[in-house]
C-alpha cells in the first residue's frame, strides 16, 4: 500500500502547523487507499545544513545516492525514503515557507524525487505564497506537485488566535488534495522502482 507523510513544516514553539497536521491526519484516517503518517521535522533535530557533500551527486552523468556524514541526516533520509508521497503543512513567513522546512528539504535529494506532493498552507493570505515558493523547490527536486491545495486563514479559522476551527468546506478540500496526492504517488511508482534497483545495486557494490 502507498505510504503518504503529512509533514509538520514548522519548528516554531507554539506554532500552528502541528494542530493543522493532526486535523488533516484525522481526515486521512477515514481513507483506505493509502497509509498515512504524521512526520514532524522537529523530531529530527536537524541543524542548519551541515553535510560536507551535496545531496544531489552524479557519477558518470548518472545520479547516485548521497553519502551522508551525519547521523541526523541518515535518520531523516530513512524516514523520507519510506514514503511514496507527501502533504506539507506550511506556514507563510515573509512571502515564503519556513526556513526550517526549506532546510529539511535541502538535506536530501534522491529520497524526494519521482514522488508526489501536496500542500496545506496557513497564514494571513492562507499560505498561498508559501505554497507557490515550495512548488519551485519541489520542481528542482523532481517532485510532482498536485494542483489542489488547502489554504487556511489565521483571520477566520483560529478563534482568539489559538483555537483551530476550520470551515466546513476545508474537510472537502483536504479530501480532494489527498485524492490527487495518492493518485500521483501511485502513477509515479514505475519511475521509483528503477531508482530503488539502482540504489540496491550501489549498496551491493560498496560491500
Amino acid at each position: 500500500m502507498l505510504r503518504i507523510a503529512i509533514v509538520v513544516g514548522s519548528t516554531r514553539p507554539g506554532g500552528k502547523a502541528k494542530v493543522i497536521a493532526e486535523w488533516a491526519y484525522g481526515i486521512a484516517q477515514h481513507r483506505d487507499d493509502a497509509e498515512f503518517a504524521l512526520l514532524d521535522i522537529a523530531d529530527f533535530d536537524l541543524p542548519l545544513l551541515d553535510e560536507p557533500e551535496p545531496a544531489m551527486q552524479l557519477d558518470a552523468g548518472r545520479p547516485v545516492s548521497g553519502q551522508y556524514a551525519q547521523a541526523h541526516t541518515r535518520a531523516w533520509s530513512e524516514a523520507i525514503a519510506s514514503f511514496d508521497g507527501y502533504v506539507f503543512v506550511t506556514p507563510e513567513y515573509n512571502h515564503g515557507a519556513s526556513g526550517a522546512l526549506k532546510n529539511a528539504l535541502d538535506f536530501l535529494f534522491h529520497e524526494w524525487r519521482d514522488k508526489a506532493a501536496g500542500f496545506i498552507g496557513y497564514g494571513y493570505t492562507n499560505g498561498a505564497r508559501a505554497i507557490e515558493s515550495l512548488r519551485l523547490t519541489m520542481a528542482a527536486m523532481q517532485v510532482a506537485t498536485v494542483r489542489p491545495a488547502v489554504g487556511i486563514s489565521l483571520f477566520t479559522e483560529f478563534q482568539n488566535n489559538t483555537n483551530f476551527t476550520p470551515a466546513e468546506k476545508q474537510e472537502q478540500f483536504a479530501s480532494v488534495l489527498f485524492d490527487h496526492v495518492v493518485a500521483w504517488s501511485g502513477a509515479l511508482r514505475t519511475l521509483r522502482e528503477p531508482n530503488a534497483e539502482l540504489a540496491a545495486h550501489q549498496e551491493g557494490a560498496k560491500k
